[in-house]
């Protein structure tokens, strides 16, 4: 198997200087690099990909090179070792790829324009400049970017500009940086400006298709970031700006580049006069994530990628103790047992997931690392038992430490333990080296044996796993004093139960809230005598019971029709985070019913009797002055309503859309997308499906753009889903980023699922041709097998999928996939009877 060729160890660049003449008209690239640097060789290797070099000099002198494509590099042979300065020229493609350098298309009034932008993670620098493209090799860069400039246009950088000569943009030299965290733009942009305390200039860009307005909220959450951010690492932002950059066309989520910060103009945009809370509270998460990053990931780097969690796990902690910081009414923590956790513990419960800290043996598999819910959500889980063994107090003053000593350079995980176990006392590299090197998690098991409460710990899988024996150091956060703080032992035994429980006077539980990474077995004598005092509980708890069931019951550790009466006790909840987990939990019954048979009528009315008074309570309106708990809780369960076919809920829905049919960008953003897919559903005509595919295609609305997706692909009519999925391969209907969402909604929908599955089936080499070399690539997959339950699926990913298991980059999304489709349908097989007779009761 082809492996990794690692440069650095043969030519170390201390500094860059790079000069692009980008034409958007003939799209292409002409470009000069001229790197110095100390070679431990006289024959050393840089990274390219996809450039055609004419020259290799130095002093003037053409050097001897050869490009080997293969391997995305240039062999180099230079006059001899040691300081050495030389320049290479060439010329490239401007490709629509979402990769290193390409355009972003959008609409002002009718006419197409180009905004152009990078992407250069993981390893696409190559694809703009010759480069040892390794995290390690860090140096400095000066920049000088030529394009065909129209009036009004402007470019932007990691540094500010300092002057523009002969059409030439020259920007000032970077600080010592990673290759893929360098950036510019350039085009006919809009920004607003603030400054912070500090006095770093922090900007918001856009392109002119939206209201400047939609500016305003990400200005004023990244200028309080960066403040909240230089207080709480008591390190100061090293760059003298922050740039915030929505990009039309952006593969991933977000960007952390240095100073000069990219997203996806639904992750940064909002309209400040008709937004729901749920997009404010996304937006400002992905917002601080990524200046999070401006100082761990980006002041300092992980050696290699194996450590990616380095940068992604602290940064998807951080969002949320600085948005919890900046707006505490939010209650963002809440977000993150609905989001993060559940996320976390679904697919590290798949035998065959990869650790935390993982290593990479091919190229392909650096993409294959950015596994959000185990990189990214895992990672934050664990950051987050850290944070509550050692408080913020020592974490603070270890990241001074780690800061300070590591700062423009790299480090390992190990070097942030070190810092904050210097500064805790405590030794977390050999607590947190079992959950950083460990795959999975375990279930511990409390139970009530020979008069004792005893505790056990296992690997918890859903479907079949291999045990190997992984003993997790856990921290139990028991409500009982003899619960270990650490459980690291198979099992332990607590003592005579009747006395613990009369001594502590409330039911036993562990993992009080649900900030460890493991979930509870309790028997059930301990379940029942928790459920009994259920109004005692908290709303974390009430959630995390709730979490742990549906675990239990999709691994068939439990019964899944035991769960449904738990539904019912909980119906009556005022908190967001227990419906979220309730109504998750109700959904996944959808598996256990066929499509338009009695038994789905039985599900429906048990999805109406849990809504019904809750509808009734908060009704389609927002009302002044109501909480948080409620905004987030109306979508929930009018949804549910909907999909009960409530006449009630559906009449009003229609009668709200007549009252907006000219201004439906104008109804409410919480509950738009409702509204407009219960039309489509169930009042549709071929008019209504025209103006929202026209709307979609014109509109610069991120979030309505979301929703009419959402609403178009949950039509019944057949000729309608093959309209849609005809325009698939329309980058002027469907941008190839959305083209995910889309996809998945008519394979979620039981009238499209055909469409989309024989669709992928014949496009795949359109696909992989169109994002192939996405980081989100095997990502259909993922989408694919969250949805299919039934064998005759199974058989079909199985014989489509199977023969590209060999694909490095796809190997284990493929082995896990096949996994979970075939542990769901053994599961809805051996329940389907006893579920179906407990609707029915």
């Amino acid at each position: 198997m082809e492996q990794i060729k690692r440069l650095y160890s043969r030519f170390q660049p201390e500094h860059y200087d790079i000069y692009l003449d980008i034409n958007r008209e003939e799209k292409t690239i002409s470009g000069k690099t001229t790197i110095q640097g100390n070679a431990s060789d006289k024959n050393i290797s840089v990274h390219q990909k996809g450039l055609k070099v004419n020259a290799v000099k130095a002093d003037a002198d053409d050097l001897a090179y050869d490009v080997d494509d293969n391997n995305e590099m240039i062999n180099i042979e230079l006059p001899g070792a040691g300081a050495v300065e030389f320049s290479i020229e060439y010329t490239a493609a401007l490709t629509d790829s979402m990769m290193g350098i390409y355009p972003s298309y959008y609409e002002v009034n009718g006419e197409r324009k180009e905004l152009v932008g990078t992407q250069f993670e993981t390893n696409f620098a190559r694809q703009a400049f010759p480069c040892v493209d390794e995290p390690e090799a860090k140096a400095k860069f000066n920049l000088a970017i030529k394009f065909d400039e129209k009036p009004d246009e402007m470019a932007i950088a990691n540094m500010p500009e300092n002057r523009v000569e002969d059409g030439v943009h020259y920007f000032d030299e970077t600080v010592h940086m990673s290759t893929y965290l360098v950036a510019f733009a350039f085009g006919d942009m809009q920004s607003k400006m603030t400054e912070t305390k500090s006095g770093v200039k922090v900007g918001v860009f856009a392109t002119k298709a939206h209201k400047s307005n939609e500016l305003d909220f990400a200005l004023n959450i990244a200028k309080r970031a960066i403040e909240f951010y230089e207080d709480f690492y008591q390190t100061p932002y090293p760059l003298p700006h922050s740039w915030q950059l929505a990009l039309p066309d952006f593969s991933a989520g977000a960007m952390e580049n240095w100073g000069l910060v990219t997203y996806r103009e639904a992750l940064l945009l909002i309209d400040p006069d008709n937004t729901s809370l749920s997009t404010k509270q996304l937006v400002a998460t992905v917002i601080t994530h990524e200046l999070a990053h401006q100082w761990f990931g980006d002041l300092v780097t992980m050696r290699w990628w194996d450590d990616l969690w380095l940068n992604e796990s602290f940064a998807n902690m951080m969002e949320y103790v600085s948005v919890d910081a900046l707006e505490p009414d939010w209650h963002i923590w809440e977000t993150f047992q609905t989001s993060e956790a559940p996320a976390a513990l679904q697919r590290d419960a798949i035998d065959g997931v990869q650790s935390v800290h993982v290593q990479v043996n091919h190229p392909a598999e650096i993409d294959a690392l950015f596994d959000p819910a185990i990189v990214y959500a895992k990672g934050a889980r664990m950051l987050v038992m850290v944070r509550a063994l050692i408080g913020d107090d020592a974490l603070r003053t270890g990241l001074k430490n780690y800061f300070a000593a590591h700062k423009y350079n790299n480090a390992t995980g190990n070097d942030l333990w070190d810092a904050l176990g210097a500064a805790s006392g405590i030794d977390l590299a050999n607590i947190m080296n079992s959950w950083l090197e460990q795959p999975g998690y375990p279930v511990v098991s409390a139970m009530v044996d020979d008069g004792h409460l005893k505790l056990t710990q296992k690997q918890f899988f859903i479907g079949e796993g291999e045990d190997k024996g992984r003993i997790w150091q856990i921290p139990l956060n028991g409500n009982y004093d003899e619960a270990p703080e650490i459980f690291k032992d198979n099992h332990v035994d607590l003592g005579d139960y009747d006395e613990l429980r009369q001594k502590n006077g409330k039911p036993f539980r562990i993992n009080v809230g649900n900030n460890s990474h493991f979930i509870v077995k309790y028997d059930e004598s301990l379940l029942n005598d928790i459920l009994d005092h259920s109004d005692e509980l908290s709303s974390i708890d009430k959630m995390q019971i709730l979490q742990d069931l549906r675990l239990l019951a999709e691994s068939r550790q439990i019964s899944y029709a035991s769960v449904i009466p738990v539904l019912s006790k909980f119906a009556d909840s005022h908190s967001n985070v227990v419906n979220d987990a309730l109504y998750r939990l109700a959904f996944n019954l959808r598996k256990f019913v066929k499509p338009a048979s009695k038994e789905e009528k039985n599900l429906k009315h048990f999805m109406n009797q849990l809504s019904v008074d809750q509808v009734q309570r908060l009704g389609w309106n927002s009302k002044d002055g109501e909480s948080n708990d409620d905004q987030l809780t109306r979508p929930l369960i009018l949804h549910a309503s909907l999909y009960a076919e409530n006449e009630d809920t559906m009449d009003k829905a229609h009668a709200i859309f007549e009252d907006n049919k000219d201004n439906l960008i104008g109804l409410p953003a919480d509950t738009r997308v409702l509204i407009l897919s219960n039309e489509i559903r169930n009042f549709n005509d071929m008019d209504l499906f025209e103006d929202l595919l026209d709307d979609y295609r014109h509109t610069a609305d991120p979030s309505y753009k979301s929703d009419i997706a959402a609403a178009l692909t949950s039509t019944k009519d057949p000729k309608l889903l093959a309209i849609i999925v005809a325009n698939f391969e329309d980058s002027n209907t469907i941008k190839p980023q959305d083209l995910r969402s889309w996809f998945r909604g008519v394979l979620a929908n039981n009238d499209g699922q055909q469409f989309a599955w024989d669709w992928i089936r014949n496009e795949w080499q359109w696909l992989e041709d169109t994002v192939g070399g996405d980081m989100e690539f095997a990502s259909f997959i993922t989408v694919t097998a969250g949805i299919f339950h039934t064998r005759t699926r199974f058989d079909e990913f199985t014989e489509f999928f199977g023969p590209k298991v060999d694909n490095p980059g796809l190997t284990r999304e493929i082995k896990m996939d096949t996994k979970a489709i075939d542990t769901r349908v053994d599961l809805v097989e051996a329940e389907k009877q006893a579920v179906n007779d407990k609707l029915a009761e």
